[in-house]
Formats: C-alpha cells, structure tokens, sequence
C-alpha cells in the first residue's frame, strides 16, 4: 500500500473551493479525495482503565482534487446532503413536499450564496490538516458521490 498524502489547507477560495499545499509534484492527481480533519482530533481514553488510547481523526469536510498544479491543488466539497422542504409543519403543511439534493459548502452558516468566502465565515481554517481518502474511512453520508 502505498503512503497517504498529506499536507494543509493553503487557502479558501469560495465557499466550495479551497487550496492544499500539495500538487502533481506530490503525487496528487485529478479527482482525489481529500478529507480535512480537526487538528485536535478525538482523544480516546478507557473506560475501566483510564489510560489514553490514542486518538481519532475527525473529518470536517471531504473534497475532491479539481485542478493540480506542481506545489498545489485546488479542490471542492462534492458530498451531497437531501433536504425535504413542505409538506410537513405547521407553515408547510399544504406546500408540496420536494426534495433537494445539497452539496456541503465551507460556510459556518447557511447564508445566501457569495463567491467569496472569508475565512472567519469558514469552519475550514487556514493550516487545517488534510490527508488523501482511500476507501470510505471518512464517508458518512450514504449520498456521498
């Protein structure tokens, strides 16, 4: 098996784009997955024995590799989410109930679109670690492309 790629989040792009501090000169290719983690992780201690166990990577968010340059690449989220909106509720009860296919966007909060995402609005933050996805370690959602 070979190494995972690893690096870091360089910079935010928009609210679906951002940049890894590794490219093609890493081995980084055109549609991997990436998954950015919370650098603190989840510490695990035993129950009986209370001795640290290690710790587990946390995933904020999966992207994939949409554009490679040699020292860098810039990739999107792709995981997508179903939303139902009417049909249920007090205000929504005679709303025809519809569902929505939603991607994961780099937003802390759901406010209309803008291109530009400051990183203070992100809950991706300039340094976070990234390591390649191989397999499904990191897919949760059973709608993940």
């Amino acid at each position: 098996m070979t190494e995972k790629i690893t690096g870091k989040v360089a910079q935010i792009l928009s609210v679906r784009e951002l940049v890894i501090n590794r490219g093609s000169d890493d081995g980084v290719q055109e549609g991997m997955a990436f998954a950015v983690l919370n650098p603190q992780g989840a510490r695990i201690v035993d129950p009986d024995t209370e001795e640290e166990l290690g710790s587990v990577d946390l995933p904020k968010v999966l992207v994939k590799a949409v554009r490679i340059e040699p020292r860098l690449t810039v990739a999107r989220t792709y995981v997508t989410h179903r939303r139902v909106t009417g049909g249920s509720g007090v205000y929504n009860i005679f709303a025809p109930r519809e569902v929505h296919e939603v991607v994961e966007t780099l937003r802390l909060s759901e406010r209309p679109y803008l291109q530009a995402l400051d990183e203070k609005e992100s809950y991706v933050k300039i340094g976070d670690p990234v390591v390649q996805v191989i397999g499904e370690e990191y897919i949760s959602s059973p709608t993940s492309e």
